[in-house]
Formats: structure tokens, sequence, C-alpha cells
């Protein structure tokens, strides 16, 4: 179809041709799968493993398609929807202006007394006429009152639907910018082997060597934690799988919480350690049962430090903010006690223990992917993640400018840990 074609289209031409487009594009991605599940069972070579990295190209370039044609699609319905919300602002001040009016001649009505009446040059005739037209005024008020609130709703039902397709939209072009980083991993990946094919000194043994050699390397390097010893990346990804099974949190993601968690805490700091000042004691940085607070964390951080058979005075806690406000949270994970002890029971459950600790980053790993999930992580796509990262850094502040540093960061992170760490491995 030519571009003249295109924007003679109307609405409807446009979304039959947009699905058949996506129906097409959707039965390329199927054989592409066959094909690449049929190369997998091939016996190992280089040949092999340049076919799977062409068919998972191709794979790719394919979802790419799909989601511009689903980018187009969200795209005419934001436009059509932010026309008719324009329209619905338009239809409610008109109302408005109408009802101000009814008001202002009602008032006028009301305004003469019993005297004046009586005093005024109308015969009782045009009296009673004033009085049939008070009572229209009256019922075109309620019959005005009544758009208005409609016409409000329809306009606040159509801009929620706005927002669920601008979310969409989102996720639709972060997913294309992150299957164009794996096409150029994979595109270097395969000019390697093509390159070590062409090269009769070399062969698929150094191959399967150097995966195996980076895959362990990854696997060991150290994963930082907040307030505990790091663990190589291997166990950390063993947890967040294991937690994704519980809660369909994306391990990428959740380590990239964790992640971002260490990384704050290098800038905030420590406190609670054995030989830190009286003012970085637990007693000094958590509120208590005399702080005024909403919440008594000193109380519950005592009992549970008892149970676990902890020191309170030489556990790690976050300190608080520069800005102000309380510190304490505990652990990897950075749980208050109070939203600590709300967990865990279900952390619990889920690994199956008797009792879990904060500190312990198996059980932090899965306290957080429950947390996460609560606060809609478990949905998938950009923007689902990203507000679960928000909520969980600054809970109903999420949405204020100054906190997106934290969601963008989170983001950030899950993107390279599933691309340079996660893929890899699943590559061996």
């Amino acid at each position: 179809m030519v571009a003249t074609d295109v924007f003679a289209e109307t609405v409807e031409e446009k979304e039959e041709r947009l699905k058949k487009e996506l129906a097409e594009v959707e039965d390329q991605i199927f054989k592409q799968r066959q094909i690449l599940h049929g190369t997998r069972q091939e016996a190992d070579s280089i040949g092999r493993d340049i076919d799977i990295l062409s068919a998972e190209i191709a794979e790719a370039r394919l979802k790419i398609q799909r989601h511009e044609i689903n980018i187009q699609r969200i795209g005419r319905d934001i436009n059509d929807k932010t026309v008719l919300i324009g329209e619905l602002t338009e239809e409610i001040k008109r109302d408005r202006e109408s009802l101000a009016q009814l008001i202002r001649n009602t008032h006028k009505v009301d305004s003469y007394s019993f005297v004046e009446i009586l005093l005024s040059n109308k015969n009782i005739s045009e009296f009673f006429n004033d009085l049939r037209s008070y009572e229209s005024i009256k019922d075109s008020i309620h019959t005005s009152v009544i758009e208005v609130k409609q016409n409000k709703k329809d306009n606040e039902d159509q801009k929620e639907y706005l927002g669920v397709q601008k979310n969409q939209e989102t996720d639709a072009k972060f997913s294309v910018e992150s299957e164009k980083k794996l096409i150029e991993s994979k595109e270097a990946e395969k000019q390697r082997l093509l390159d070590i094919k062409n090269n009769e000194a070399q062969g698929y043994e150094q191959v399967i060597a150097e995966r195996t050699k980076k895959a362990a390397e990854i696997r060991a390097a150290l994963f930082a934690l907040r307030d505990t010893a790091a663990i190589p990346f291997g166990t950390a990804l063993t947890y967040a799988n294991t937690a994704f099974a519980k809660t369909g949190v994306r391990p990428a993601f959740l380590l990239a919480i964790l992640k971002q968690e260490s990384n704050i805490g290098q800038n905030v700091g420590t406190c609670n350690r054995p030989g830190d000042p009286p003012e970085k004691s637990w007693r000094n940085i958590m509120p208590g049962p005399d702080s005024g607070s909403w919440r008594d964390d000193q109380t519950i951080f005592l009992d549970l430090t008892k149970r676990l058979g902890l020191d309170p005075d030489s556990v790690p806690l976050s300190c608080p903010l520069s800005s102000g406000g309380w510190g304490g949270a505990m652990g990897p994970a950075q749980f208050i006690p109070a939203t600590w002890v709300s967990y865990e029971a279900r952390v619990a459950q889920a690994l199956g223990k008797s009792a879990v600790s904060p500190w312990n980053p198996e059980d932090a790993f899965t306290a957080s992917a429950l947390y996460l999930a609560d606060l809609g992580a478990a949905a998938g796509g950009y923007t689902a993640e990203r507000t679960a990262a928000l909520k969980y850094y600054s809970g109903s502040n999420w949405s204020l400018p100054q906190n997106a540093f934290y969601g963008d960061g989170v983001m950030r992170h899950a993107q390279d840990i599933q691309v340079n760490m996660i893929d890899p491995l699943q590559n061996t």
C-alpha cells in the first residue's frame, strides 16, 4: 500500500489493516519459534549455534514489528480519546455556565418580597406566570445538575482509559528498545561465531570453554546486598528464581530493586553497628511507643531480635535521611519493622521455614518479591514494574517527580542484569 493510500484510509479501514498485519506477524513469530525449537534439537555445533542466533534475531525483529503495529493502534486510540476528552470538557464548561445562569435567574425571582409583588404593576395572572416560570427554572436546574454530573463522570472515565492506553504505549516502546538491544547482542555473538567457524585453528570446544568460563565468572561475581555480606550472583539468581515461582515477579527486576537499595545504602550509610555513636542507636533512629508516630518500630524490633536470638545493639539498620524522617529499615530488602512483621508469616510459608530473618538474603529476596507483587509488579511490563519500584521506595508519594530517579534506576539495572548476566547463563 502506497503512502497516499494510507493517508486516505478511514478509521475502520486502518483498524482492519492493522489487525491483518498483526495476525500475519503473530503467525510468523509462531513459525519462527518452531524453527528455533527444531534447531535446538540438533547436535551441538558452531553451525547450529549460528542458526539459533539467526532464528532468535529474526524472532526479535518480528516482535519489534508487532510492538510497532500495536503502538500505531494505541496511538490512534490516544488521539481519539484526547479529542473526546476535549469535547467533554467543553460540554461540561457550557453546562456549568448554563447552570450558573439558571441559578442567577432563580435568585432574581427569589429576591421579590410579597409586598413588592403586591405593589408591582403586574396583575395576578402575570404573578402566577412568574411562579410557573420559577418552577420551570427549578426543573431546569435539576436537569442541568444531572447532566453536569454525568458529563463529569464520562470525562473521568475517558481520562482513566487514556491513562491505561498511554501506559500500554510506554510498555510497547520500552519492549521495542529491549528487543533492539537483544538484537545487537545476538548479532555480535553471531559474528564472533562466524569468525571462529572461518578460523580452522579454533573449534567448537573453544566456544564451549569460553561460555563456561564466562558463566562461571558471572555466577561467582559478588552481588552486593545492603546491611549484610555480598553473595555470589549465582546464589542471588537462585533466590530470585525461587521468589519468581512464588510471586511472579521477574528475577531481573527483583535483583534490580536489591541492587538499587544497595547503591542507596552506600550514600545513606548504616546505623546501629557496634561502635556507632548513641545517636545512631535503634533507640534514636526508629519510632517507639512515645515518639508520636503512627507506628512503634522499637517494640517490634526488640521482639524480632529476641525471637531470632540477635543482639538489638549490633544488627545493622538504615540511618535516617539527611532530609529528615526515621531510619531503622532492616536487611537487603530494607523493610521497616512494622512492614516486616506484616509479611513475616507469608515469607515463612513461601519458603517452608519456621522462622525468617530480614537480614537473611533468601528471606529478604522472598519478602521483597511478595511486597512487589502486592504493588503490581507481577503484571509485568515497564509501567507496572516502574510504578511498583516507586511505591516500594516512597509509598503514597511514588508519583512525585523527585522520586522518579529510583524507578528509572531500577529499570536500567533490570535491563543490564537481564542482558549481561541472566541471558548469558541461559546460553550455557
